[in-house]
């Protein structure tokens, strides 16, 4: 069973990504546009669990699933569309989880959502202080429970989700 655990930010977390993303764009080579770092360790100063979340972008979204081989050897279990139409999840490290990856197909309304989410929190350090505060309290309360931390800040995610679209509209970046 994984617990629910929340760390202060550690600036590692850009380096983590940088290597993870330079081994996935030997797996999806041509097909890939760019890789995007979101979630929680993309925002510094965020509290978080220390789990690397990747958004890569790609021109073919069917193609990925050719891939799963690739991404078994270096340590993924590959796991469809997990419940999220158009998107192909990739989970790396079991019980001891490091890394999340969301595959998008380029012009996916969810690659839209996940960057302004970042991009706000990074913007707003207060938002981002109040949201990892949450995430932590959360994390104390439900430790072996993932499904009540993610119920739990439920709510306030999605408010900062409405906020970061509407900024984003207004044309911030």
């Amino acid at each position: 069973m994984r617990k629910v655990e929340v760390h202060p930010y550690d600036p590692r977390w850009q380096a983590l990504f940088a290597a993870e993303a330079e081994l996935l764009r030997q797996v999806f080579q041509d097909n890939l546009i760019q890789i995007h770092h979101i979630g929680s360790t993309a925002v510094p100063g965020l509290k978080a669990k220390p789990i690397i979340d990747l958004l890569p972008v790609v021109r073919d979204i069917g193609r990925v699933d050719e891939t799963n081989e690739q991404m078994r050897s270096l340590g993924y279990l590959p796991k469809g569309e997990f419940g999220l139409p158009g998107r192909r999840y990739f989970a790396k490290g079991g019980d001891e989880r490091t890394h999340h990856v969301h595959v998008y197909e380029q012009d996916h309304p969810a690659i839209r959502r996940h960057l302004a989410f970042r991009d706000y929190l990074r913007a707003h350090p207060d938002c981002a202080r109040l949201y990892g505060e949450l995430k932590e309290q959360l994390a104390e309360r439900f430790p072996y429970d993932a499904a009540s931390y993610v119920a739990g800040k439920h709510e306030l995610a999605c408010s900062l989700e409405q906020k970061a679209l509407a900024w984003k509209a207004r044309g911030a970046n």
